[in-house]
């Protein structure tokens, strides 16, 4: 029982130990400071643990180490001292502990062969080396054999023997003739892995005596060549087809063992006729994409990266038309060791813990064991502060005599792993080691990273202070890095100043000061603008600059991106470039670049240089067309041309240019051969095989070309070989399995004679592979198909013709096609800064994983609920992509207190690799918006009621409201201002014992944790008696917009025949209101001309009232039709509810007529005149005459779409009755399909008119269009 207690303790201890665990101090590479402290040694380079090496030359063993005091170097081999001193052939490099065996004394090699192991020892431990297995290369002769010629019955089946000498390493096979030629092979005759040459069936062509196989040894650079073997093929008729048979390997099972993170290799070779076909496959599994490869025409298969998920059975199987075999192949995947954590250094401080951890895997699984100071840790001395616990070395309260190198060995049948780790115990203060009173210099709104490199033992805690008053640097404005380094994201000018590091631990304090100067960023406060200048006259660009006085420009002028011309026209000042006498020359795009040591800026502008106007007296014009051309001298590459210039017409001719026609590839089109100066009147032109030329001459002047002359005669030039090869050749996969080849194929003249093809040549790079080639007709393009995927390829694209090949082609790189990236970027990591920015970080997929060219990733971001409102909405999801290989980014514009997720992919070429975990973060709180609404009701004489909307954005948890009042007497001055606290649960306040008849203005906002918000205003005025106010007022201010206009009516209370107007602006323009007079004393106005979707503010006033308007309202008007809005017009359903309008319509006419020939006319116009003002009319009970036409609803406004003519009139030839009479006047109204509800009952309401300007009536069909 007391011995399971203890293993329990034990256990517990490790678990305790591995969750405190400190993590080790890093020790900057600061000169100075490695100088000072002491080290144990660390094997910084050492020989292969497998070292084969030339018998020609020194054997040289590395061994390479640090550490302070520098340790002294050891060797051991086959595992007993070395005594270098001894050998008179072996010396030690000085300072180091490399080996230089001297073997060019007649020495051989062999008698250093052994393991060897090297030893680094201080007064702080030693490290040991891996044990180096030293081996000399061999490249044996062939031994001497005498080959009997193979003869061999057509179709048969044949092995050529290679069986190359032993040697070291393996030599490297390949099949030859005697003239140094690689012997071609295909589906029928390839080479094996064990380098022998199998044919599946042989066949006349087959018969020669120079089969040679050479064997190539690389480490000793030569190469033995067997003796020629010769193969005679006899023919018999007719030739017997075979079944498959396997060459290779033989019968029907193998094994096959493969060590992890190899090549696996299996292969199958048939013979038969016609030739088999190989095909692979993996019982009860798939073969592992994107790392399996078929070479040697499918006969083997090749497995990179092998695992042990690729243990398993592998079928092969050959077929032909006459039948198939098969092979199982078992294999198994071993491992030897590998690092699932590899030992690291420790740096402690005395009384500090820690552990070392070493954990490795293989198959079988590896055995770990310890050494400290290149001893088995068993028989080393005792620590007591030391406790090993299987793969793990626990340290407890450390002294300055614990410091040691320990080993850590982990090893199976298959190899194994050493790696060394030093426990280094120091007692150290802190120290910074960034210089004192370092300056930093930043621009404004940019970001500062202020360095505090620091170190000590134990780790020092860092804090940051700013200014003479010592203030702790804290929140969101501050990114504190682990290495001691302070960030401002976004400095201003305000974060000018000193800022103190301080660096603490139990051993002291230190502290150094460092200075940041936010500097004004530079501009261009006057840019250069375009001019069209006259020749000879002089241009000039201004570059006026604003920069920090502290910083200094310099101002740098380029003419089309390129230094300005070394002439002395070009006249650069202060703040300007002149040019002076401007030619044709000087047009381009001239560019200032202002510089400072922190910034850079740049402005452009054009310069056009057009003719000076000429002199009237003088008519210029352009020069007539050259005549008489004459072609002389003919040869097959050149050829002379001469003519005779046409007239000047008062400019002279400043060159004539040549222009050739290819009659045989492109009759009727003309090109560009050449240009000579205007005296000149011959030429020696160069010509190109294969083209039936003509010239033309076109003469040029200072007003521009002539006309062309007259084609010469025609000379047709010899066929050749191609001169030139295809440009711009590429390589790009459309699909992830090819690669598309693609070319700029030459023109006609370029082919020099008939028959033009091209040689399209690739083969993957970097892979001893033969160069495969296809020959295609006249295209600029070829796919290859079944490649891998996004692998690179050499390819080269040769011209030929009937009569040859252009010159070797130079080879260009590609990649096969691209495919969707296989792994989501790890460690995603969100760092949120304020209320509204956050910083993702995330680690970079590995780049096999990418499968094409890495474009950057991608962060999907979306906000998923408000805090404040626990209310979901629809999911809006937002993109912001990172070029490159960046590893992090910041997402601006977040709400405030929201919880938002977000995810990152990668991208490439093909498009977006699957997405990381959605990371989930929260913003905190902001201040809020504005109240929604804020309204004053029932004045009286000494009280107001307030009634307020919430904020839309509350930001957060409301706290509070903020009121603000106070008077403004007649003359609008602002009286004392009181201010109210309200809890944030109340929605209306009742304000009492205010001044009677006194006006106010009211300022309120809302507050959360972080501060208050945006403020609305609103402004009322109590009465003066309870029963008849002294003064009028308006009040009940309502708006019905529609897409450009908008219904404003209101309720008017004071003395009769007041005058009003309406006064309204854009919602939060700083611009002047907009007035409009109201005619007449109605209370209701339309304003016309609006933008659609568009927020408006809107108030009411009255004429001759000093200062007297009602409240503000808000408004929005509708948004503009789409333009792609099907045509309501064209719509059958449409077309027939119009029908059956007219029908109705034409009945209520007839009904209209039976009853005017009974009852006789109605007085329509008698009544019309009886009234004064036709605007205000109303619509009469007793006759059917129109008043000014209204909505059902007062205030609605008319539905979108409306066809209504703007106009509204009824002409008195067209009708003079009125509907009114035979339904429900304005009340009358359509179903949502049309129908009419108004039932004809004859009755007849009272209504004011309102709704329209118009002083006369709508037509009783325009009255019910309105309602479509």
């Amino acid at each position: 029982m007391m011995k399971k207690k203890s293993i329990s303790a034990s256990k517990a201890s490790l678990i305790f130990f591995l969750c405190q665990m400190i993590s080790a101090l890093d020790v900057p590479l600061d000169s100075k400071l490695l100088e000072e402290l002491s080290q144990p040694p660390t094997i910084t380079q050492q020989s292969p643990k497998d070292y084969i090496v030339d018998p020609r030359e020194n054997i040289v063993i590395q061994c390479e180490a640090k550490g302070k005091p520098p340790p002294s170097f050891s060797w051991t081999r086959n595992g007993t001292h070395f005594d270098i001193d001894k050998d008179a052939q072996v010396t030690m490099k000085p300072n180091s502990g490399t080996l230089v065996v001297n073997i060019m004394n007649g020495v051989k090699a062999e008698a250093y062969e052994g393991v060897y192991q090297c030893t680094a020892r201080n007064e702080r431990g030693a490290a040991i080396s891996n044990n180096i297995v030293i081996r000399p290369s061999r490249s044996p002769l062939w031994t001497k054999e005498k080959l009997e010629p193979n003869h061999v019955r057509e179709g048969d089946s044949l092995v050529l023997n290679c069986r190359p000498p032993v040697g070291l390493p393996p030599p490297i096979i390949f099949w030859m003739d005697n003239a140094f030629q690689r012997l071609p092979q295909s589906e029928r005759v390839s080479q094996g892995l064990n380098g022998d040459l199998y044919f599946s069936n042989v066949q006349p062509e087959d018969t020669r005596e120079d089969y040679i196989c050479y064997a190539r040894f690389n480490h000793t650079q030569t190469i033995q060549q067997k003796q020629p073997i010769s193969v005679k093929v006899f023919s018999t008729k007719p030739v017997t087809e075979r079944p498959p048979v396997l060459l290779t390997p033989t019968g029907s099972t193998s094994n096959k063992v493969e060590l992890r993170g190899n090549v696996l290799l299996l292969e199958c070779i048939a013979a038969g006729l016609p030739t088999p076909v190989i095909r692979w496959i993996k019982e009860g599994g798939e073969l592992p994409a994107n790392r399996t490869f078929f070479e040697n025409f499918k006969k083997t298969l090749k497995i990179i990266d092998v695992s042990e998920a690729d243990s398993g059975n592998y079928k092969c199987i050959a077929r032909n038309i006459l039948g198939s075999t098969h092979h199982v192949i078992s294999v198994t995947v071993k491992a030897s060791p590998y690092w699932i954590t590899a030992p690291r250094n420790l740096v402690l401080s005395p009384g500090e813990d820690g552990t070392l951890i070493c954990r490795a895997n293989g198959n079988p699984k590896p055995s770990i064991s310890w050494l400290t100071n290149g001893v088995p840790i068993a028989i080393a001395p005792e620590d007591p502060s030391r406790k090993v616990d299987g793969d793990t070395i626990i340290f407890s309260a450390v002294q300055e005599r614990s410091s040691a190198v320990y080993q850590c060995n982990a090893s199976n049948e298959y190899g194994y792993l050493l790696a060394n780790a030093f426990v280094n115990v120091l007692a150290e203060p802190p120290r910074i080691l960034t210089p004192a009173n370092k300056l930093y210099q930043v621009i404004a709104d940019s970001p500062a990273l202020i360095d505090c490199a620091y170190f000590g033992s134990p780790k020092p805690e860092i804090e940051w202070f700013k200014g003479v008053k010592r203030s702790i640097l804290r929140g969101n404005e501050y990114v504190f890095h682990d290495n001691g380094t302070l960030e401002i994201p976004v400095a201003q000018k305000d974060s000018t100043g000193t800022y103190t590091c301080v660096a603490r631990n139990k051993l002291g304090k230190t502290q150094n000061e460092v200075q940041l100067e936010v500097k004004d960023p530079t501009m261009i406060i006057k840019q250069p603008e375009y001019k069209v200048i006259q020749r000879s006259a002089q241009a000039s660009f201004e570059c006026v600059i604003k920069h920090d006085p502290t910083l200094l420009p310099t101002v740098i002028w380029l003419k089309d991106n390129n230094e300005l011309p070394d002439d002395e026209r070009f006249l650069v000042g202060k703040d300007n470039l002149t040019i002076m006498n401007v030619t044709d020359k000087d047009d381009g795009t001239y560019t200032c670049i202002v510089n400072t040591t922190l910034d850079s800026v740049s402005a452009s502008a054009v310069l056009t240089v057009v003719a000076a106007p000429p002199t009237p007296a003088i008519i210029y014009a352009r020069p007539n067309p050259p005549l008489d051309l004459e072609l002389t001298g003919q040869l097959e590459r050149s050829i002379e041309l001469s003519w005779v210039p046409g007239e000047e017409n008062n400019s002279p001719i400043t060159n004539f240019v040549i222009e050739y026609e290819d009659g045989l590839h492109e009759p009727g089109v003309w090109h560009y051969q050449t240009e000579v100066p205007g005296s000149q009147t011959t030429v020696q032109l160069k010509l190109s095989p294969y083209v039936n030329y003509s010239f033309r001459v076109i003469a040029v002047n200072e007003i521009g070309r002539s006309q062309p002359s007259e084609p010469s005669e025609q000379y047709l030039t010899k066929s050749a070989n191609p001169d030139e090869n295809p440009s711009n050749v590429q390589g790009i996969g459309s699909e992830p399995d090819n690669l598309v080849i693609t070319w700029e194929s030459l023109k006609g003249f370029q082919s020099n004679g008939p028959g033009l093809q091209y040689k399209v040549s690739w083969r993957q790079k970097d892979v001893d592979d033969e160069w495969t080639s296809v020959v295609v007709a006249n295209v600029s393009k070829y796919i290859v198909s079944g490649t891998p995927t996004f692998v690179p390829y050499e390819i080269k694209v040769q011209a030929l013709n009937d009569l040859g090949y252009a010159p070797e082609p130079s080879e260009v790189i590609g990649h096969s096609g691209e495919d969707l990236p296989m792994v989501a970027p790890g460690n995603v990591q969100v760092h949120v800064i304020n209320s509204t920015l956050a910083k993702v970080h995330w680690d970079p997929v590995p780049l096999k994983s990418v499968r094409g060219h890495l474009q950057g990733y991608k962060v999907y971001y979306w906000k998923v609920q408000s805090l404040s409102r626990r209310s979901k909405r629809h999911v809006e999801k937002k993109i912001l992509t990172f070029r490159g290989n960046k590893t992090f980014g910041m997402l601006p514009g977040l709400e405030p207190y929201s919880s938002y997720k977000l995810n990152v992919r990668v991208v490439n070429g093909k498009g977006e690799g699957p997405a990381s975990p959605d990371k989930m973060f929260k913003t905190p709180e902001g201040v809020p918006s504005s109240p929604s609404f804020l309204k004053i009701t029932n004045p009286t004489l000494d009280s107001l009621t307030l009634e307020w909307g919430s904020p839309t954005h509350p930001n957060g948890v409301l706290t509070s409201y903020i009121l603000k009042f106070q008077p403004i007497n007649n003359t609008h001055e602002l009286g004392p201002l009181v201010e109210i606290r309200i809890p944030a649960n109340e929605s209306s306040l009742i304000l009492k014992n205010l001044n009677y008849s006194t006006r106010y203005k009211f300022y309120f906002n809302a507050q959360t944790s972080v501060g208050s918000g945006s403020q609305i205003t609103e402004e009322a005025v109590t009465i003066m008696d309870e029963v008849q106010p002294l003064y009028p007022r308006i009040r009940n201010v309502t708006t019905a917009a529609a897409e450009t206009y908008a219904n404003i009516s209101w309720e008017y209370e004071g003395p009769d025949h007041a005058n009003f107007y309406v006064e309204y602006g854009v919602a939060g323009s700083k611009e002047d209101w907009k007035k409009e007079i109201v005619n007449g004393s109605r209370s209701f106005f339309v304003l016309k001309g609006l933008t659609p979707g568009t927020a408006y503010k809107v108030r009411v006033g009255a004429e001759g009232l000093s200062g007297f308007r009602s409240s503000e309202d808000l408004f929005e008007t509708g948004p503009a039709m789409a333009s792609r809005q099907v045509d309501i017009a064209t719509q059958g359903w449409f077309i027939g509810l119009m029908c059956a309008v007219a029908l109705l319509i034409l009945i209520l006419l007839i009904v209209c007529f039976i009853r005017r020939n009974k009852g006789g006319k109605y007085p329509v116009k008698e009544k019309e005149d009886a009234h004064a003002d036709p605007e205000i009319q109303p619509m009469k009970e007793d006759d059917g005459t129109f008043g000014e036409y209204s909505d059902a609803e007062d205030h609605k406004p008319l539905k979108k779409g409306s066809r209504t003519p703007s106009d509204r009139t009824v002409k008195k030839e067209d009708s003079d009755d009125s509907l009114v009479d035979y339904g429900e006047g304005v009340n009358g109204q359509f179903n949502e399909d049309g129908s009419f509800i108004g039932q004809y009952s004859g009755k007849k309401e009272k209504e004011p008119a309102e709704g329209n300007e118009s002083s006369e009536a709508p037509s009783p069909v325009n009255a019910m269009n309105s309602f479509v």
